[in-house]
Protein backbone atom coordinates (compact mmCIF):
# COMPACT_ATOMS: atom_id res chain seq x y z
CA UNK A 1 0.00 0.00 0.00
CA UNK A 2 0.86 3.67 -0.42
CA UNK A 3 1.05 5.76 2.66
CA UNK A 4 -0.54 9.20 1.96
CA UNK A 5 -0.13 10.69 5.08
CA UNK A 6 3.26 12.79 5.21
CA UNK A 7 3.40 12.97 1.99
CA UNK A 8 3.85 15.76 -0.52
CA UNK A 9 1.53 16.04 -3.25
CA UNK A 10 0.59 18.16 -6.41
CA UNK A 11 -2.27 18.27 -8.02
CA UNK A 12 -2.99 19.95 -11.50
CA UNK A 13 -6.27 21.63 -12.10
CA UNK A 14 -6.71 21.66 -8.08
CA UNK A 15 -8.86 24.89 -7.82
CA UNK A 16 -11.73 23.59 -8.65
CA UNK A 17 -13.88 20.35 -9.40
CA UNK A 18 -12.42 16.88 -9.55
CA UNK A 19 -9.13 18.17 -8.72
CA UNK A 20 -9.85 20.42 -5.87
CA UNK A 21 -11.95 17.10 -4.61
CA UNK A 22 -8.55 15.07 -4.71
CA UNK A 23 -6.72 17.79 -3.17
CA UNK A 24 -9.08 17.66 -0.19
CA UNK A 25 -8.96 14.02 0.34
CA UNK A 26 -5.22 13.87 0.16
CA UNK A 27 -5.07 17.05 3.04
CA UNK A 28 -7.76 14.92 4.97
CA UNK A 29 -5.46 12.15 4.76
CA UNK A 30 -2.22 13.84 6.01
CA UNK A 31 -0.99 15.15 3.00
CA UNK A 32 0.67 18.68 2.05
CA UNK A 33 -0.33 19.66 -0.66
CA UNK A 34 0.24 22.06 -3.72
CA UNK A 35 -2.81 22.42 -6.24
CA UNK A 36 -1.64 23.87 -9.73
CA UNK A 37 -4.34 25.41 -11.58
CA UNK A 38 -4.14 28.34 -14.58
CA UNK A 39 -6.68 30.55 -12.89
CA UNK A 40 -4.92 32.47 -10.36
CA UNK A 41 -7.25 34.18 -8.73
CA UNK A 42 -9.51 31.20 -8.09
CA UNK A 43 -6.57 29.67 -7.04
CA UNK A 44 -5.18 31.38 -4.29
CA UNK A 45 -8.52 31.57 -2.88
CA UNK A 46 -9.10 28.14 -2.53
CA UNK A 47 -5.58 27.65 -1.55
CA UNK A 48 -6.67 29.41 1.29
CA UNK A 49 -9.87 27.78 1.81
CA UNK A 50 -8.87 24.19 1.71
CA UNK A 51 -4.92 24.22 3.62
CA UNK A 52 -2.74 24.23 0.42
CA UNK A 53 -0.11 25.99 -1.15
CA UNK A 54 -1.10 27.36 -4.54
CA UNK A 55 1.14 27.98 -7.68
CA UNK A 56 -0.17 29.32 -10.61
CA UNK A 57 0.51 27.00 -13.57
CA UNK A 58 -0.26 26.86 -17.53
CA UNK A 59 0.10 23.11 -18.40
CA UNK A 60 0.17 23.85 -21.88
CA UNK A 61 3.56 25.15 -21.10
CA UNK A 62 6.41 22.82 -20.35
CA UNK A 63 8.30 25.64 -18.29
CA UNK A 64 5.26 26.62 -16.66
CA UNK A 65 4.68 22.92 -15.28
CA UNK A 66 8.95 22.65 -14.90
CA UNK A 67 8.60 25.83 -12.72
CA UNK A 68 6.02 24.15 -10.88
CA UNK A 69 8.10 20.97 -9.92
CA UNK A 70 11.20 23.41 -9.31
CA UNK A 71 9.29 25.79 -6.96
CA UNK A 72 7.48 22.12 -4.87
CA UNK A 73 10.96 20.75 -4.39
CA UNK A 74 12.02 24.11 -3.35
CA UNK A 75 9.88 24.51 -0.71
CA UNK A 76 9.30 20.84 0.39
CA UNK A 77 12.56 19.13 -0.52
CA UNK A 78 11.03 16.22 -2.99
CA UNK A 79 7.43 15.09 -3.98
CA UNK A 80 5.65 11.82 -3.69
CA UNK A 81 2.30 12.05 -5.73
CA UNK A 82 1.58 14.05 -8.34
CA UNK A 83 -2.11 13.93 -10.12
CA UNK A 84 -2.08 15.33 -13.23
CA UNK A 85 -5.18 16.34 -13.54
CA UNK A 86 -5.86 19.77 -15.71
CA UNK A 87 -8.61 19.23 -18.39
CA UNK A 88 -11.33 20.89 -20.67
CA UNK A 89 -13.94 18.82 -22.47
CA UNK A 90 -16.17 21.01 -24.85
CA UNK A 91 -17.58 19.71 -27.65
CA UNK A 92 -17.55 19.80 -31.58
CA UNK A 93 -18.48 17.24 -34.60
CA UNK A 94 -15.34 16.40 -36.23
CA UNK A 95 -16.31 17.86 -39.15
CA UNK A 96 -16.28 20.69 -37.57
CA UNK A 97 -13.03 21.07 -35.97
CA UNK A 98 -10.27 23.10 -36.79
CA UNK A 99 -6.64 22.32 -36.77
CA UNK A 100 -6.65 25.34 -33.84
CA UNK A 101 -9.58 23.11 -31.94
CA UNK A 102 -7.30 19.93 -32.17
CA UNK A 103 -4.55 21.22 -30.62
CA UNK A 104 -5.67 23.36 -27.73
CA UNK A 105 -7.46 20.34 -26.48
CA UNK A 106 -4.01 17.97 -27.22
CA UNK A 107 -2.00 21.19 -25.58
CA UNK A 108 -4.18 21.00 -21.97
CA UNK A 109 -5.64 17.28 -22.22
CA UNK A 110 -2.77 15.22 -23.51
CA UNK A 111 0.20 17.43 -23.58
CA UNK A 112 -0.89 18.84 -19.95
CA UNK A 113 -0.02 14.87 -18.44
CA UNK A 114 3.23 15.06 -20.91
CA UNK A 115 4.52 18.29 -18.99
CA UNK A 116 3.95 16.28 -15.93
CA UNK A 117 5.45 13.39 -16.12
CA UNK A 118 8.19 14.46 -17.80
CA UNK A 119 9.15 16.96 -14.77
CA UNK A 120 7.70 14.63 -11.49
CA UNK A 121 9.04 11.52 -13.03
CA UNK A 122 13.10 12.03 -12.78
CA UNK A 123 11.35 13.33 -8.84
CA UNK A 124 9.85 10.19 -7.85
CA UNK A 125 12.57 8.04 -9.71
CA UNK A 126 15.34 10.56 -7.05
CA UNK A 127 12.54 9.82 -4.11
CA UNK A 128 14.27 6.84 -2.13
CA UNK A 129 10.58 6.04 -1.13
CA UNK A 130 9.52 5.91 -4.53
CA UNK A 131 5.58 7.35 -5.57
CA UNK A 132 2.92 7.52 -7.02
CA UNK A 133 1.59 9.19 -10.65
CA UNK A 134 -2.56 9.99 -11.33
CA UNK A 135 -3.40 10.81 -14.48
CA UNK A 136 -7.12 11.58 -15.20
CA UNK A 137 -8.63 10.16 -18.45
CA UNK A 138 -12.17 10.01 -19.15
CA UNK A 139 -14.76 7.22 -19.56
CA UNK A 140 -15.26 8.14 -23.09
CA UNK A 141 -12.08 5.88 -23.35
CA UNK A 142 -14.48 3.01 -23.01
CA UNK A 143 -17.22 4.11 -24.21
CA UNK A 144 -16.82 6.77 -26.94
CA UNK A 145 -19.34 9.12 -27.66
CA UNK A 146 -20.76 11.59 -30.97
CA UNK A 147 -18.99 14.97 -30.99
CA UNK A 148 -16.36 14.35 -27.98
CA UNK A 149 -14.08 13.02 -30.71
CA UNK A 150 -11.27 15.56 -30.05
CA UNK A 151 -11.58 15.08 -26.37
CA UNK A 152 -11.89 11.51 -26.16
CA UNK A 153 -8.97 11.33 -28.70
CA UNK A 154 -7.29 13.18 -26.00
CA UNK A 155 -7.96 11.00 -23.28
CA UNK A 156 -7.40 7.63 -24.68
CA UNK A 157 -3.58 8.88 -24.93
CA UNK A 158 -3.82 9.89 -21.90
CA UNK A 159 -5.11 5.88 -20.94
CA UNK A 160 -2.35 4.38 -23.59
CA UNK A 161 0.63 6.28 -22.36
CA UNK A 162 -0.58 5.78 -18.43
CA UNK A 163 -0.77 1.80 -19.11
CA UNK A 164 2.81 1.60 -20.88
CA UNK A 165 3.95 3.78 -18.40
CA UNK A 166 2.88 1.47 -15.44
CA UNK A 167 4.69 -1.56 -17.19
CA UNK A 168 7.79 0.43 -17.36
CA UNK A 169 7.49 1.22 -13.53
CA UNK A 170 6.80 -2.06 -12.30
CA UNK A 171 9.72 -3.42 -14.31
CA UNK A 172 12.29 -0.75 -13.97
CA UNK A 173 11.03 1.54 -10.55
CA UNK A 174 8.60 -0.81 -9.18
CA UNK A 175 8.10 1.72 -6.00
CA UNK A 176 6.58 3.64 -8.46
CA UNK A 177 3.26 3.23 -9.32
CA UNK A 178 0.53 4.54 -11.68
CA UNK A 179 -3.60 5.28 -10.98
CA UNK A 180 -5.66 6.31 -14.46
CA UNK A 181 -8.85 8.14 -13.14
CA UNK A 182 -11.81 7.58 -15.98
CA UNK A 183 -14.37 9.63 -14.48
CA UNK A 184 -17.90 9.43 -15.77
CA UNK A 185 -20.30 12.42 -14.90
CA UNK A 186 -18.64 14.46 -11.78
CA UNK A 187 -20.26 17.59 -10.80
CA UNK A 188 -17.48 19.97 -12.27
CA UNK A 189 -17.00 23.36 -13.57
CA UNK A 190 -15.67 21.72 -16.79
CA UNK A 191 -18.54 23.63 -18.82
CA UNK A 192 -16.53 26.74 -18.43
CA UNK A 193 -13.26 25.36 -20.38
CA UNK A 194 -13.75 27.81 -23.14
CA UNK A 195 -12.79 30.61 -20.80
CA UNK A 196 -8.92 29.50 -20.94
CA UNK A 197 -8.59 29.14 -24.49
CA UNK A 198 -6.66 31.94 -26.40
CA UNK A 199 -8.88 34.90 -27.86
CA UNK A 200 -6.85 34.63 -30.88
CA UNK A 201 -7.32 30.88 -31.74
CA UNK A 202 -10.62 29.69 -34.15
CA UNK A 203 -12.45 26.77 -34.10
CA UNK A 204 -15.75 25.20 -33.53
CA UNK A 205 -15.71 24.08 -29.98
CA UNK A 206 -18.29 25.07 -27.44
CA UNK A 207 -18.61 24.49 -23.99
CA UNK A 208 -22.08 22.30 -22.95
CA UNK A 209 -23.65 21.73 -19.51
CA UNK A 210 -24.31 18.33 -20.07
CA UNK A 211 -25.94 18.36 -16.55
CA UNK A 212 -29.06 20.20 -18.77
CA UNK A 213 -29.32 17.33 -21.36
CA UNK A 214 -32.25 15.51 -20.25
CA UNK A 215 -30.49 12.00 -20.53
CA UNK A 216 -28.02 13.30 -18.85
CA UNK A 217 -29.35 14.41 -16.01
CA UNK A 218 -30.98 10.41 -15.88
CA UNK A 219 -27.35 9.36 -14.88
CA UNK A 220 -25.56 9.28 -11.11
CA UNK A 221 -23.57 12.59 -10.83
CA UNK A 222 -20.91 12.34 -8.49
CA UNK A 223 -19.54 15.35 -6.37
CA UNK A 224 -15.90 15.75 -6.28
CA UNK A 225 -15.07 15.11 -3.02
CA UNK A 226 -16.28 12.14 -3.84
CA UNK A 227 -14.39 11.56 -6.71
CA UNK A 228 -11.32 12.18 -4.36
CA UNK A 229 -11.88 9.67 -2.28
CA UNK A 230 -11.89 7.02 -4.98
CA UNK A 231 -8.20 8.64 -5.98
CA UNK A 232 -7.15 8.31 -2.63
CA UNK A 233 -8.43 4.96 -2.14
CA UNK A 234 -6.44 3.67 -5.65
CA UNK A 235 -3.49 5.41 -4.64
CA UNK A 236 -3.67 3.59 -0.89
CA UNK A 237 -3.97 0.31 -2.93
CA UNK A 238 -1.61 0.73 -5.73
CA UNK A 239 -4.72 0.29 -7.95
CA UNK A 240 -3.99 0.95 -11.90
CA UNK A 241 -7.58 2.11 -11.95
CA UNK A 242 -9.90 4.42 -9.83
CA UNK A 243 -13.52 4.05 -11.23
CA UNK A 244 -15.84 6.76 -10.08
CA UNK A 245 -18.95 4.79 -11.98
CA UNK A 246 -18.02 1.03 -11.75
CA UNK A 247 -22.01 0.33 -12.60
CA UNK A 248 -21.26 1.18 -16.17
CA UNK A 249 -19.15 -2.21 -16.89
CA UNK A 250 -22.14 -3.27 -18.81
CA UNK A 251 -22.32 -0.79 -21.42
CA UNK A 252 -18.13 -0.66 -21.73
CA UNK A 253 -18.31 -4.47 -21.84
CA UNK A 254 -20.80 -4.14 -24.82
CA UNK A 255 -17.98 -1.77 -26.52
CA UNK A 256 -15.26 -4.96 -25.92
CA UNK A 257 -17.96 -7.64 -27.20
CA UNK A 258 -18.22 -5.70 -30.49
CA UNK A 259 -14.05 -5.71 -30.67
CA UNK A 260 -14.34 -9.54 -29.77
CA UNK A 261 -16.58 -10.08 -32.59
CA UNK A 262 -14.18 -8.46 -34.92
CA UNK A 263 -10.99 -10.64 -33.65
CA UNK A 264 -13.31 -13.37 -34.33
CA UNK A 265 -14.23 -12.46 -37.79
CA UNK A 266 -11.69 -13.81 -39.89
CA UNK A 267 -7.84 -16.55 -39.76
CA UNK A 268 -4.93 -14.86 -39.60
CA UNK A 269 -3.57 -14.03 -43.27
CA UNK A 270 -1.45 -16.61 -44.39
CA UNK A 271 -3.67 -19.68 -42.26
CA UNK A 272 -5.15 -22.33 -44.10
CA UNK A 273 -7.96 -22.00 -46.20
CA UNK A 274 -7.23 -18.15 -46.79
Amino acid sequence: MTEISGKIAVVTGGASGIGRGIAEQLIAQGAQVVIADIDGDVLQRVANEIGAVGIQTDVTKSASVQALADATVAQFGRVDIIVNNAGVGPVARMEDLSLEDWRWIMDVNLFGVIHGVHSFLPLLIANKDGGHIVNTASMAVFSPMAGLGAYTASKFAVQGLSESLALEMKADHPNINVTIMPPGPVRTNISQSMKHRPADQKGSLTDVQLQDDPEAAQLRWVEPRVAGLIVTRAIRNNDLYALTHPEWWPMVSERFEVIHDEFDKYPPLGSEGN
